[in-house]
């Protein structure tokens, strides 16, 4: 039993005992060294009855080896790879250096194949998992243990990690991020407590001695167990230290060489390590374990490895060993592991076994990288190429290599890092066109990340750099720029580039100009002719037609939007979409759901657009992509405001609007204004959009014109809008859709002094040949509106109907209402709706937005895996939406399901 910690054991009981009921849970244990962190991880496995226990340590000498503590962890079960999706084993495999076919291990792929091992694992008997020295696991390793983390939910697996607080300069460690984990911080002993634990440990110690080591103690469980009968000054993890010294000091010579290689070591092979030890001493045996084991420092795990029994024996038995001593351990583990035939922890090793400069090693590192690049592993490849820079002498060629590195890192999906080696490359090496291939690497990250100030800066600088050397490559670098200038709403920026392009000649001119008009068109009331921009817009599609790369493809589907092409930006979204469920690519999926879910609103498609937006959101917060995350926040809060859900709508478009990153502004003041518009705060509408217009960053502001012209024309001051329904009629225009011109007729009709009859009919009939049923819908009512203002109420009722109907089927709360208030106006009886039992029934409207992805998927005949695969869940928590989903659906069996109508 352990003292004083009833209510973190309390937490702990409770994990498993949900596990074992079938529901997940995750746990992150914070604290000072000592604190009881990995006594709590070892109750938890002694309290895993009828469980199956992984257990796992981050190793600080390890923690530059990416996906070590992965491997550590799930080695036993490596051999259940092969019954995971194609897609999800070929990543893990690389990831692990496990052969098999050449494959990219997509961090975010081998997260998923994580979890759907883990809860392939549970399905024979509730899993736990445990890791120690979380802060000091490698970086790959604890973002796939974290991503499978917060998409376990209907599974019987807990999940705790132990991580350590830097609270002092002696034992400061990394911070381990858990964003969005339960966490539970362990603090000191109470006094009762610390007492009971302290006489339990040393019952005959004199009072004063008692005292002292109580206030030195401050509570810490490991310190009370470890500093009686032990004099000395300093912190009490200081004492800690010394004491596991003191120990290991007094083991015998073997021992003490064994102690300090299973300290170095993240595998704890007992045959690698009895090994080295002959390699960095006397000969040594098995035996000679026996020693540490009896004096608490080693044990050995019940799959026969080696380990430390607490974390801090690691630290003392690396910090107290001469420097010769740690080089020699390193070397003797590196031949150990070559003689075992694992190349890469031999070259880790070979890399921690000499202090200076050698070409040698680095070379080792290099041929070992490519090994590794062979295998798929790019976050392996591009940190042994930076182990291997470091080692570099000549400035040139560690220029190359931490080129190499920063090119792995992008393609490993690691941003951040991959920024910072571009950077450190880029001073070591002389040639301009490969420092602009790394400014290409740290400008396009800048982007993705929200820096687009930074991002067009870096383009541009570098173009200029490299126009007398490669003009081709400056073009391009200047294109990047300008559209990067773009994305920030720096259009003075963007016109900038785009002229200083012109001006030096390079290739792509025309397309920089054209890319100029585009933004020019897309800013409402400014002087350029949004028809040429519409044309600018279609010369860059055209020249993008032999583009193929995955952000190109999204990109055109973004530039259909902007024309106003909405079924050709859902055909390009519906195709990348299979694409990349299938690939299992989920780093691409968020941009690819973003432009989803602006077609599936213009579409009317609004359940399609609530499903979609929010598991883009969710997959963009894990991914970091931001700015895509904020666009789809965006659009739920537009979708929102068509609801009538103002809390909602306020709360998702609140951060967009504080940071002012266009369209995502713009997008956010247009969703309040639409559902001011449909509250009937006529002025509200008009003043925000007039404000939006008349901004800096007007991108997107295209769509809300027309709200603004109706908000001016219920406020009572049509003139306010006149410039804004022509140049959305000349938009409209260009774009030849007859959704937009349809929108346009209905803009002129609101503004006409004479008789608006012809322009509504004329509306309605572009309306009916395709396009946006929610903009259809308003036509009707503002059609209906003016046909009973004008006594023509049975004409109206047609029209207003019919607007009730649509409003009804899209959840169109405050619309739905204007339709029956002037229904009634134009002498209609309304009874029911659609929340009347007698109204048709919507299946789909029952089912949250994840049980109808899931149901939908299942009718066709998916399996639970397969579903799992494409949504990124586990197979288990697959089959509990479908447990939700069932009794909500009135059907017992899957295949029932193939016969609803579920939209």
């Amino acid at each position: 039993m352990l003292l004083g910690r009833g209510g973190e054991l309390a937490a702990i009981d409770g994990l498993l005992d949900r596990a074992r009921a079938g529901r997940s849970g995750t746990l992150v244990l914070r604290g000072e060294a000592g604190i009881g962190k990995s006594a709590l991880l070892d109750h938890a496995a002694g309290a895993a009855d009828g469980m199956r226990v992984l257990r796992g340590t981050g190793v600080e000498t390890e923690s530059g080896m990416p996906y070590a503590g992965l491997h550590l962890l799930l080695g036993r079960h490596l051999d259940r790879i092969g019954g995971l999706p194609d897609a999800q084993a070929e990543a893990l495999r690389a990831a692990l250096n496990m052969g098999g076919p050449e494959a990219e291990s997509d961090r975010f792929l081998v997260g998923l194949a994580v979890l759907t091992l883990l809860s392939d694992l549970a399905e024979e008997r509730p899993l736990l998992c445990l890791v120690d020295d979380a802060h000091w696991m490698d970086g790959a390793s604890a973002e796939a243990l974290l991503f499978a983390s917060r998409r376990l939910d209907a599974e019987p697996i807990a999940v705790v990690f132990a991580a350590r607080d830097a609270v002092a300069p002696e034992c400061a460690a990394p911070e381990f991020v858990a964003q969005g984990l339960p966490e539970l911080r362990l603090r000191g002993l109470d006094g009762d407590a610390a007492a009971a634990l302290l006489a339990d440990r040393a019952p005959g110690l004199p009072g004063h001695v008692r005292r002292e080591i109580l206030a030195g103690a401050m509570g810490n469980p490991l310190a009370l167990l470890e500093l009686p009968g032990r004099g000395g000054h300093g912190s009490a993890y200081e004492r800690i230290l010394r004491s596991f010294a003191e120990r290991i000091a007094a083991l015998p010579e073997p021992a003490r060489r064994l102690v300090l290689l299973v300290g170095v070591d993240d595998l704890g092979d007992a045959g690698v390590v009895v090994k080295a030890a002959g390699r960095s001493g006397a000969p040594a045996s098995i035996d000679d374990l026996e020693p540490a084991e009896r004096a608490g420092l080693l044990r050995t795990t019940s799959d026969g490895r080696l380990e430390v029994r607490h974390p801090l024996i690691r630290t003392a038995a690396v910090r107290e060993a001469t420097l010769g001593l740690r080089l020699a351990a390193h070397k003797a583990l590196a031949e150990a592991y070559l003689e075992r035939g694992d190349v890469c922890h031999h070259a880790w090793h070979l890399a921690r076994s000499v202090t200076e400069p050698d070409e040698h090693v680095a070379a080792v590192l290099e041929r070992t990288a490519e090994t590794e690049r062979n295998a798929g592993g790019n976050a392996a490849v591009a940190a042994m190429y930076e182990a291997a820079a470091d080692l570099t002498p000549d400035p040139a060629e560690r220029g190359r290599r931490l080129a190499a590195a920063a090119r792995a890192s992008a393609d490993a999906g690691l941003p951040e890092r991959a920024v910072e080696l571009a950077a450190r490359a880029e001073a070591d090496l002389p040639d301009p066109l490969a420092r602009a291939e790394l400014t290409l690497i740290r400008a396009s990250l800048a982007d993705e990340q929200d820096r687009a100030g930074d991002a067009h800066r870096l383009f541009a600088e570098t173009a200029a750099s490299v126009t007398g050397l490669d003009p081709r490559t400056s073009g391009y670098l200047y294109f990047q720029a300008a559209a990067a200038a773009a994305n920030a709403g720096d259009f003075a920026a963007m016109d900038g580039i785009a002229a200083e392009g012109v001006r030096l000649g390079v290739p792509n001119a025309p397309h920089l100009r054209a890319l100029s008009r585009v933004f020019a068109g897309q800013n409402p009331l400014a002087d350029a002719d949004p028809a040429d921009g519409v044309a600018a817009l279609r010369e860059l599609m055209d020249a993008m037609g032999a583009c193929y790369a995955p952000r190109d493809r999204i990109r055109a589907g973004m530039w259909h939007l902007m024309i106003g092409d909405v079924r050709g930006a859902a055909e390009v979204a519906a195709d990348l979409e299979r694409r990349f469920r299938d690939r299992g690519a989920i780093g691409l999926l968020a941009p690819v759901l973003m432009l989803r879910t602006r077609t599936d609103l213009l579409l009317g498609r609004f359940r399609d657009a609530l499903t979609g937006a929010t598991e883009g959101a969710r997959i963009a917060a894990d991914t970091g992509q931001h700015r895509i995350r904020l666009y789809l926040d965006t659009s739920l809060g537009q979708l929102a405001a068509i609801q009538g859900d103002e809390e909602r709508c306020l709360e998702l478009t609140e951060e967009a609007l504080s940071r002012g990153l266009p369209p995502s502004n713009v997008h956010a003041a247009a969703a309040r204004s639409l559902l001011d518009l449909g509250l009937g705060r006529y002025e509200a509408a008009l003043e925000r959009l007039a404000d939006v217009v008349a901004g800096p960053t007007r991108q997107g502001a295209i769509a809300a014109l027309p709200d603004m012209v109706e908000a001016a024309v219920r406020a009572g001051v049509p003139e306010r809008a006149r410039d804004a329904a022509a140049w959305h009629a000349d938009w409209a225009a260009q774009t030849q859709q007859p959704w937009a011109q349809a929108v346009a007729a209905r803009c002129a009709a609101l503004l006409a002094t004479d008789d608006p009859d012809p322009l509504y009919s004329k509306a309605l009939d572009l309306h009916r040949e395709g396009g946006t049923p929610f903009e259809q819908a308003r036509t009707e009512l503002l059609y209906g509106e003016w046909l009973r203002r004008s006594r023509r109420r049975n004409d109206a009722r047609a029209r207003l109907h019919a607007a009730l109907e649509a409003f009804e089927r899209l959840g169109a709360a405050p619309w739905t209402e204007r339709a029956r208030t002037e229904l009634r106006a134009a002498g209609e009886s309304l009874t029911g709706g659609r929340d009347d039992p007698a109204a048709r029934d919507d299946l789909a409207a029952r089912l949250t937005p994840q049980e109808l992805q899931v149901t939908r998927l299942a009718a066709t005949g998916l399996s639970n895996r397969e579903i799992g695969a494409q949504l990124f869940l586990s197979p288990r928590t697959v089959g509990y939406h479908l447990y939700k989903a069932y009794p909500k659906l009135g059907v017992t069996t899957r295949a029932a399901l193939a016969r609803l109508d579920l939209g």
